[in-house]
């Protein structure tokens, strides 16, 4: 190992050399985040663009979200070959070659193309993910990771509230023109071609990022002795709180992509003219339940009392979307003296529920992995896997909508969130199957 290698810097050292690495791996979280909650403009735009029914704009979800189960492994084997900062290197050039995929994509007009283009994206933010984490936890002192952890998911879900306001500024201008009337060939020709320069930019600002990367002095880890933990995967199957753990974050993340990125999809079908940037107000309101929480654990209210109310908020809020009115704005004009706009309450429902989201998932990881002792390294590579959950949840859902609607198929939600009320009632409790 070269000598940029960190090793075990003392207390007063991290505290002087962490700021400069700190605010990189914070860039890097926004990008994450920019991409990821892109998809939530992306779906009605492909929509559009493509005439999709909502069971075919679901796999636009689910080839970016598969490619964490197939790549989590690979990523973690990439990493132990070339380090982690040129893997992160390497994972930002991956992006920007799946951003330049989406200009024939678009000139083409072809689907499939679109669909490797999100896997591409999909799969270089699964690797970027897996090398910058352990950074946040490592790069400062151990004390205040829980700190960094949270400010880091603020940046990303900020990212999220940005990102749908320039894809429509850039992309989608007059798209809200077609919120109910399906649009003539030269409107397509012209909506097709507005994608093709800001994804250019798109590439060439995450390839100059992986170039600085690459030419950074940021340390490299090395984690090698925590890496022995590994131990088979079959022996943590003995641990009923992991094993109810992974699938209440499977469940989790797929209500969470799903109230992030189907809420402009359904937007448009109601004919919300602002479809476009709803992805935004979802967003919102996760970085608000992210500040609460911040507030309110543990001095307040502990994570396992925070995370049944998020549950519970989240049966209240899906079974709402369900039998609400999309004519009323009733909640919406509660809130107008905040300069909050007159919106339907089935959207705000929606939008809302990223409130409900935004803890479930600190919340979930320690109450899973208590107790492993030695098989901890291991659960965490199953709960990763967990974010599968955001390709399989969404595609349920499109299908339930195309045999019925779209209002109708948000109730795949309600039993999600009646697994994750469970889990933490009674299933992180759980030490044996007898």
């Amino acid at each position: 190992m070269n000598s940029e290698t960190m090793t075990a810097p003392t207390t007063q050292e991290r505290y002087s050399s962490s700021f400069i690495p700190l605010a990189m791996i914070a860039g890097l979280f926004f990008i994450l985040g920019f991409v990821t909650w892109l998809n939530g403009s992306l779906m009605p735009y492909l929509e559009i663009v493509l005439q999709l029914s909502p069971f075919q704009a679901s796999f636009i979800l689910f080839s970016f979200y598969i490619a964490v189960t197939v790549f989590s492994l690979p990523s973690s084997w990439i990493i132990s070959k070339v380090g982690y900062k040129n893997a992160m290197a390497i994972a930002l050039s991956v992006m920007a070659c799946a951003a330049l995929l989406f200009i024939p994509a678009a000139k083409t007009h072809e689907f499939s193309l679109f669909l490797v283009a999100q896997f591409m994206m999909g799969a270089g933010q699964t690797l970027l993910q897996t090398a910058v984490n352990p950074y946040v936890v490592k790069i400062g002192p151990e004390e205040s990771a829980a700190r960094r952890i949270s400010i880091m998911g603020i940046l990303n879900k900020s990212a999220g509230i940005v990102a749908p306001i320039v894809f429509t500024a850039l992309i989608l201008s007059g798209m809200t023109a077609h919120t109910s009337k399906t649009p003539s060939a030269e409107e397509i020709e012209q909506l097709a071609g507005n994608l093709v320069m800001p994804y250019i930019y798109m590439a060439l600002i995450i390839g100059v990022v992986a170039l600085l990367v690459k030419l950074s002095s940021l340390p490299e880890l090395n984690l090698h002795e925590e890496d022995n933990d590994h131990l088979p995967l079959r022996e943590v199957f003995q641990f009923p709180s992991l094993v109810l753990g992974v699938i209440a974050l499977f469940v989790y993340v797929g209500v969470e992509v799903i109230a992030g990125d189907t809420i402009g999809a359904y937007g448009r079908s109601i004919g919300f003219t602002n479809f476009s940037i709803l992805t935004s107000i979802t967003m919102g309101c996760m970085v608000v339940g992210y500040i609460l929480g911040i507030i309110l654990i543990p001095r307040f209210i502990s994570q396992q009392k925070m995370l049944s109310i998020s549950a519970v908020l989240g049966v209240i809020l899906s079974l709402a979307v369900v039998f609400g009115s999309n004519e009323s704005t009733a909640i919406s004009s509660l809130f107008s003296f905040l300069g909050v706009p007159a919106i339907p309450n089935t959207i705000l429902c929606i939008a809302l529920l990223g409130l409900a989201n935004a803890i479930v998932w600190p919340a979930i990881w320690p109450l899973a992995l208590s107790g492993l002792g030695r098989y901890t390294a291991t659960g965490s590579a199953l709960l990763i896997m967990a974010i599968a959950g955001g390709a399989v949840l969404p595609v349920i859902m499109g299908g339930v909508a195309s045999l019925v609607d779209r209002q109708t198929a948000y109730i795949v939600m309600t039993p999600c969130y009646l697994f994750i009320l469970f889990y933490a009632a009674k299933g992180y409790k759980l030490r044996s199957w007898k």
